[in-house]
């Protein structure tokens, strides 16, 4: 299986100020997986749709978007 990456990956500010480039939806899953600070409806979206578009059933743009949300819903920054 090929590796699923974003036409433009996320550059994820953390808290205690780390910083982490997010390329897709392998990276994101393992950002969600992690120490993410709040697991709410996004959240859960996100990870559902970051693992659809691994095994192709959603678009990877479909998972950045979604993960995109779940990173506002938890107060972090994306650029």
């Amino acid at each position: 299986m090929h590796q699923v990456l974003w036409n433009r990956p996320i550059e994820l500010g953390l808290t205690a100020g780390d910083i982490r480039m997010v390329k897709g939806p392998s990276d994101a899953l393992a950002c969600l997986a992690g120490q993410w600070p709040h697991r709410g409806p996004y959240y859960v979206a996100a990870r559902s749709a970051c693992r659809a578009a691994i095994a192709g059933r959603r678009t990877p743009d479909e998972a950045r978007r979604l993960f995109i949300f779940a990173v506002e819903e938890a107060h972090l920054t994306a650029h």
